[in-house]
Parts: C-alpha cells; sequence; structure tokens
C-alpha cells in the first residue's frame, strides 16, 4: 500500500507538471512536461497496487500518446502559428471560454460519477475492479493480440509518414 507521504509527493509533482504544460512557451517544451505527468501518474497507480492501470499508462499515454503528438508538432510552422493564436482580445477571450466550458464538463462528470456509484447517498460505493483489469489484460494478449500488433505497426508506419511528409519540397520542415 502506498503510503501517504509518497502520494502527496507524486499528487503535488503532476500538479506542478500539469500546470508547466499549460504555461510552457515552447510546444516541445509542453510535450516533454505532459510525459512527465503522464509518467507521474502511472508511479501513482502503481502505488495504489493498480499495476495494470499504470502499465496501460506508460505505455498508451506516456509512449504512443505522446510520439503522436510531438510528429503533430513535427508538421507545422510553429513560429507561424504562435504569432496567429497568441495575441488578441478574441484570441484571449475564446480561450477564457473554453477553459470555463472544460471546468464545467469536469466538475459535471465528477458530480455525475458520485451520483452513479451511491457515493452521495452512501450507497455501496465503487465495486473491487482487480478482476476486470486482469481480464482485459488476458483478452488482449490472448483474442486481440493481432490487433493490437497490427495497431503498433500502424503508429510506426505514421511515425513514418509524418518525417517524410515533413522533410519534402514545400514542407514545414524542408531544407
Amino acid at each position: 500500500m502506498m503510503s501517504a507521504i509518497f502520494f502527496y509527493i507524486l499528487a503535488t509533482l503532476i500538479l506542478v507538471f500539469a500546470y508547466k504544460t499549460i504555461t510552457a512557451n515552447n510546444p516541445i517544451h509542453c510535450a516533454l512536461y505532459l510525459a512527465i505527468t503522464m509518467i507521474n501518474l502511472a508511479f501513482l497507480f502503481f502505488g495504489l497496487n493498480a499495476p495494470f492501470i499504470g502499465g496501460v499508462q506508460l505505455v498508451v499515454y506516456a509512449g504512443a500518446v505522446m510520439v503522436l503528438f510531438v510528429m503533430v508538432l513535427m508538421l507545422f510552422d510553429l513560429k507561424s502559428e504562435i504569432r496567429a493564436f497568441s495575441r488578441g482580445l478574441f484570441s484571449g477571450l475564446l480561450k477564457i471560454a473554453s477553459a470555463g466550458l472544460i471546468f464545467g464538463i469536469l466538475s459535471n462528470a465528477i458530480f455525475k460519477t458520485g451520483d452513479l456509484l451511491g457515493l452521495a447517498s452512501g450507497g455501496p460505493g465503487m465495486p473491487d475492479p482487480a478482476g476486470t483489469s486482469r481480464d482485459l489484460a488476458i483478452m488482449l494478449f490472448t483474442k486481440y493480440l493481432f490487433a493490437f500488433e497490427a495497431l503498433g505497426l500502424l503508429l510506426l508506419l505514421v511515425a513514418v509518414g509524418a518525417v517524410a511528409v515533413s522533410r519534402i519540397k514545400g514542407g514545414t520542415h524542408a531544407n
């Protein structure tokens, strides 16, 4: 079981790097901070005795999603993107409205989840997820192994294609 000190250290690191993710000016630094946030979140899952979810967090989010994010960054001319979307009254109002909308959606989801689980009414609480993650792992690596490997190959091809497209004549990073 995880000690309270370890939990609070990881939670603090997650909050710090998540904040740095949304405040950093360089998109590559944002991707790095996001990856560090996801890795800390995986360690939090490991500490809470959920090794399968922690492993999925590391492999899928800290690995594959971050690679795709960096590939998308490679395809854009970041200097013109920053000039186009960083300044102006409309852009600032749009950012504030988007943040408010996301906060409202997340708040609603948190309250609805509590109602569904019966936590607000003193109901039974959360079910034990130990069997479900094991069953998911067995199914993923037996019945759906070919699809899992095909997806890995597809992600590799997307990475190679993104690099090729960004380097051709007229591309954003052409020499």
